[in-house]
């Protein structure tokens, strides 16, 4: 039997006469989410890895405060958008994403599953999640929340790391990505590849420059335009310099999310049904 100090969290690990005395209680049920595609030459390409590992490290602290967590199989291809030219990387369509989500969330709906939170570490599955979760409330009003880990990150880097180098060292390809990684697989990085940040490419459509993924700028009015992310980062890096990046960020990054993602899964299991 599994102490209640170091509970199973992985559904994928909890044996069939284990789970229908767990489950019976409606634990909380994370659902990390992550893509396959191009992190910079130094980095996995695998970030559902970095949302796999975050999630695990919530349910358990959010196990230890007293809220039962269990974290669901990873999906680990992302919504396809704009990283499709790396060899390699394996994303699938928003339409099928959405479709996968929402075959998931009722499989545990079916069993009294109702309690689910996404963990996720990708832009392109932003959309796919919020029109299933708009569906669900709709029919139902029952609201399943979403963490998007590197949204919430960027936003905390500023006060966390100082705001000059926050934001020397943001973007995709470096932080918070890059520095998570390094805390959380440090034998996965490649160190003697990561390059010295650069600035973006100088890329047009219809003689306007793109200033960011998907957004030109025309005489500073933000434009949305379709393009590849080859067409504007350099090796799969963007605005920041992953050279800056660190071990140290990296578990000063995690602890901030871990815990506070901990505390919302108590904020939300305890304003959500457990019966059944």
């Amino acid at each position: 039997m599994a102490s209640v100090t170091n509970p199973k969290v992985h559904m994928g690990t909890i044996s069939g006469g284990e789970g229908r005395e767990l489950y019976a209680t409606n634990p909380v049920v994370l659902l990390p989410m992550g893509s396959h595609e191009d992190q910079g030459p130094h980095a996995p390409m695998g970030d559902y890895l970095l949302a796999e590992k975050l999630a695990e490290l919530i349910a358990l602290r959010a196990c230890a405060k007293g809220t039962r967590t269990v974290v669901a199989p990873v999906l680990a291809f992302g919504g396809a958008d704009y990283f499709g030219p790396m060899p390699g990387g394996i994303a699938i369509s928003p339409d099928t994403l959405q479709r996968v989500i929402v075959d998931m969330v009722a499989s545990l709906h079916r069993n009294g599953l109702t309690r689910i939170v996404f963990i996720n570490g990708h832009g392109g599955n932003v959309g796919p999640i919020g029109e299933v979760a708009r569906d669900v409330y709709r029919r139902t009003k029952m609201i399943m929340p979403s963490l998007y880990l590197w949204r919430i990150a960027y936003g905390l880097m500023p006060s966390l790391l100082g705001a000059e180098h926050a934001k020397k060292v943001a973007g995709h390809g470096a932080d918070p990505v890059t520095s998570t990684a390094m805390h959380l697989f440090p034998e996965l990085i490649r160190k003697d590849l990561i390059p010295a940040g650069k600035p973006q490419k100088h890329c047009t459509a219809l003689d306007i420059p793109f200033t960011a993924l998907g957004s030109a700028s025309f005489e500073g009015m933000e434009v949305g335009m379709p393009h590849e992310y080859d067409e504007i980062y350099n090796l799969g890096v963007g605005a920041g310099d992953p050279t800056l990046s660190s071990e140290k960020t990296g578990a000063v990054l995690v602890e901030q999310l871990v815990e506070r993602g901990a505390k919302f899964v108590a904020h939300f299991a305890a304003r959500t049904p457990a019966k059944r």
